[in-house]
């Protein structure tokens, strides 16, 4: 057994190789740049107009009005000393514009323009270069596209970037018992979430499942679709059959199909009988069965994990410590990760902890961290995982 520290290091510490591709911009959503991405121009490329208004020449409040420049145009004008143009948002300002003035603080007669007020020196004028100046470093090896990171990419010119190949993930789940939503429930069975509730997980960081399999708890069977599915996976993730009862053959399945074990068992709760193993490269997590563990397993191991196949500069949920709502003692011998709610920025344990239980883990939004025989004080700070 390995403690929660070294369980983490294990899984760091693999030596991998990171995949790269070719996306078009507007598939990239997600995911992490395999390259630093610098300026290839300067941006803003030219001064511009930052709203619609008049472009002048010389600081006074009246000038005579010699053209119009809207975005986009092609006109070159050289103002003189008490000439201004029309000019409107993101237009490219003449030569010798000393200041650009909002429309809503002038008047015009004729080709007369009055301002309200005196201009002041450079105001209301894009610069070039203002927001990135070429070569300039816009994004580092890493990062995470987002859609402002899109629009970026794209106001740059760039219509294809280099990025990380996501990981392939495989999921199974085991258990007679289990039978799939929809169909008659008999006497003994229970329908079968963890599948669901695991890909959804993968879904909500940006993953996905390509195959997802459910198998009775038989060796033979076990041990032929662990084999199938380490044929096309990068993560194959297991739930259910990796504890010691008579009919746990996750296990020993894996070690005959050649995979090797890094660790097995993590003293923590819930999620104590979590295996992690390796196949050239090809990697494995067997969580337990339980619906509140299995989840909670792969959001403080495999997520992470997930990442970093990805080559993200990300490393699993986000954490912050906020203070507890009420008096709480974790009276277990393991540190443990409860499901909790954060609101108002205060978080409460809630009730429902047992590893079977899901509904406390959908009402919440967060997993409390307390190491074990630990006791918190109303308004005492404890860490946070924030799993939405």
């Amino acid at each position: 057994m390995v403690t929660i520290e070294e369980a983490h290091k294990i899984i760091k510490d693999q030596k991998i190789r990171l995949k790269t591709e070719t996306r078009r911009l507007s598939d990239c959503l997600g995911f992490s740049i395999s390259e630093e991405l610098n300026a290839p121009f300067d941006m803003p490329s030219f001064d511009n107009s930052a709203m619609d208004g008049y472009a002048l020449c010389g600081i006074s409040q009246e000038y005579i009005i010699v053209g119009e420049v809207a975005a986009g145009d092609k006109k070159q004008f050289e103002l003189k000393e008490g000439e201004a143009v029309r000019i409107f948002t993101g237009a490219k300002v003449p030569e010798n514009t000393s200041a650009v003035m909002m429309q809503e603080k002038t008047s015009v007669a004729g080709n007369k323009l009055s301002l309200e007020q005196m201009p002041k020196e450079g105001q209301s004028i894009r610069r070039k270069g203002e927001e990135l100046t070429k070569g300039q470093l816009v994004f580092e090896k890493g990062t995470t596209i987002t859609p402002a990171g899109i629009g970026l990419i794209g106001s740059l010119g760039i219509q294809k970037v280099e990025v990380f190949r996501k990981p392939v993930i495989n999921l199974i789940t085991t258990g007679n018992e289990l039978i799939e939503p929809g169909k008659p429930k008999a006497e003994g069975q229970i329908y079968e979430s963890n599948s669901y509730a695991l890909a959804s997980a993968c879904e909500q960081f940006g993953f996905k499942c390509g195959n997802k399999k459910q198998i009775e708890d038989d060796f033979e069977a076990i041990k032929l679709g662990i084999k199938k599915s380490l044929e096309t996976t990068d993560v194959l993730i297991l739930s259910g059959g990796i504890s010691v009862g008579d009919y746990d053959y996750v296990k020993q399945a894996l070690e005959e199909n050649g995979v090797k074990e890094k660790f097995y068992k993590v003293f923590q709760k819930p999620g104590k009988p979590l295996y992690f193993g390796r196949k050239s490269e090809q990697f494995v997590f067997a969580l337990p069965g339980n619906p509140a563990s299995s989840l909670s397993c792969f959001y403080v191991y495999v997520l992470p994990f997930l990442y970093q196949l990805s080559g993200s500069a990300k490393n699993g949920l986000q954490r912050y410590s906020f203070p507890i709502s009420h008096d709480f003692a974790n009276k277990g011998d393991r540190p443990s990760f409860l499901k909790a709610k954060i609101s108002n920025g205060i978080v409460e344990i809630l009730d429902g902890q047992g590893s079977s239980m899901i509904l406390s883990m959908a009402h919440g939004n967060a997993l409390a961290f307390i190491d074990a025989e630990t006791s918190h004080k109303k308004g005492e700070m404890v860490e946070c995982l924030l799993i939405s």
